[in-house]
């Protein structure tokens, strides 16, 4: 099977106000076929997010390119829709106005009647049957990031793009939200790529982990194949020997990379400081 999305030898380094450049990656190459759930983790600063960015087009690379579908990423479109943590909802709209704003705009050529309908079902896809009319004030923080994740959803993107979408939910909402994104995903056959920093969403989503290694210039170390079948069951993969031993190399590859980030930090503070 052909690569639905192609990362080829990514470079992205920024300018600093000191005219020096902090490169924040480097030598990325990734394939993800259609229909796979890919979880990239690493420590805060490794540079997943602005990969993240890359593909969804708002961040340019430095160096190398990203395909979609067989086409170059050149710009943001509708055929990748971003979830973010903090929900990204105008305040002003209800649930349905919000959901409603991406579908006019997106899907101008479809009659008022199917622009209503996809509306409607991303929301009742996610629960919201019964929230339509409420404003986001009026919604609790797990609510908010359906409303999000309804309005990617009704543009039929060819790929969801999710930045730690579930960390701003308490524990309980966070649990319910992850089962719910794993039965949309396999049921519609979506193609997903999320950051993450907790390990146990990565092997209860993906099919695949992208471990990064700490920046400057990260690379990716190496990515981890998750055998398990879906539909998947919290409670029946977290009992399994592969599950634990998944979840170890992980924990492992983030202490690491840790004890990486303290070692220079330690040989930082005793070097002598540029006059």
């Amino acid at each position: 099977m052909s690569s639905f999305v192609e990362i080829k030898d990514i470079k992205k380094e920024f300018n600093l106000s000191d005219g020096s450049k902090n490169i924040v990656l480097q030598d990325i190459n990734l394939k993800i076929l259609p229909g796979d759930f890919v979880s990239l983790i690493g420590h805060s600063g490794c540079g997943k997010s602005t990969l993240l960015n890359i593909v969804a087009g708002l961040e340019k690379p430095t160096q190398g390119y990203v395909e979609v579908d067989g086409q170059l990423v050149r710009r943001p479109g509708s055929d990748r829709m971003m979830v973010f943590q903090n929900y990204s909802l105008l305040p002003w709209l209800t649930a349905w106005d919000n959901v409603a704003l991406a579908v006019d705009k997106v899907m101008r050529h479809k009659s008022k009647k199917e622009r209503y309908q996809l509306i409607a079902d991303s929301l009742e896809m996610v629960g919201l049957k019964d929230a339509i009319r409420k404003k986001p004030t009026q919604l609790s923080g797990g609510m908010k990031q359906r409303v999000a994740l309804a309005r990617a959803l009704a543009i039929k993107p060819k790929l969801l793009l999710l930045d730690e979408p579930f960390g701003a939910l308490d524990a309980l909402t966070r649990s319910s939200l992850q089962t719910e994104l794993m039965h949309i995903c396999n049921t519609n056959d979506i193609t997903a790529m999320m950051v993450t920093h907790d390990v146990d969403e990565a092997l209860l989503l993906s099919n695949r982990v992208v471990m990064l290694k700490n920046g400057p210039g990260a690379t990716i170390d190496q990515v981890l194949e998750v055998p398990f079948v879906y539909p998947r069951f919290p409670t029946e993969i977290m009992d399994s020997t592969k599950y634990h031993a998944l979840r170890h190399e992980m924990m492992q590859f983030l202490h690491r990379q840790q004890q990486v980030k303290y070692i220079e930090s330690q040989v930082l503070s005793v070097l002598p400081k540029s006059v």
